[in-house]
């Protein structure tokens, strides 16, 4: 592999769901995106919910992860996640109703911890859906 590219790998527990070349990576960190270009030092992030982002030329390829873990190291982003959906694929109207389903009344701790995070969920496989139809439709 050439030094200036990196190889981008994400697996869920059900399948590889890519694994290519790339000239730039967006990773949702649970505290923050991290943007990893090729001699990135090594590290693990747990991610958060929220877009990953793939630059191969001009070519930007998005998807929505569940959390998960990431891994940098010479050159070579694994990204270990239980979900990966590719954002062409994400069901907005179901987002929307997990959205609003996630809004009812709680009454522990632990339920309202659940119904946070089905609300962080629904509302990134939202942004990420979004913001490829924005990029779509600006020709990108």
């Amino acid at each position: 592999m050439a030094e200036h590219t990196l190889q981008c790998v994400v697996v869920t527990p059900e399948r590889a769901v890519l694994d290519q070349t790339v000239d730039f990576v967006a990773l949702p960190l649970y505290d923050g995106e991290l943007g990893v270009l090729p001699g990135r030092a090594a590290l693990i992030g747990r991610l958060g919910y929220g877009e990953l982002r793939i630059r191969h030329g001009e070519q930007t390829q998005r998807y929505y992860v569940d959390g998960g873990f990431a891994q940098v190291r010479s050159n070579v982003i694994t990204v270990l996640t239980p979900r990966a959906i590719k954002s062409a694929d994400i069901d907005k109207s179901a987002a929307e109703q997990a959205l609003q389903a996630a809004h009812g009344i709680t009454t522990t701790p632990e339920a309202q911890d659940a119904q946070l995070k089905a609300q962080e969920r629904a509302r990134g496989q939202l942004r990420v859906a979004q913001r490829a139809t924005g990029a779509a439709d600006a020709h990108h």
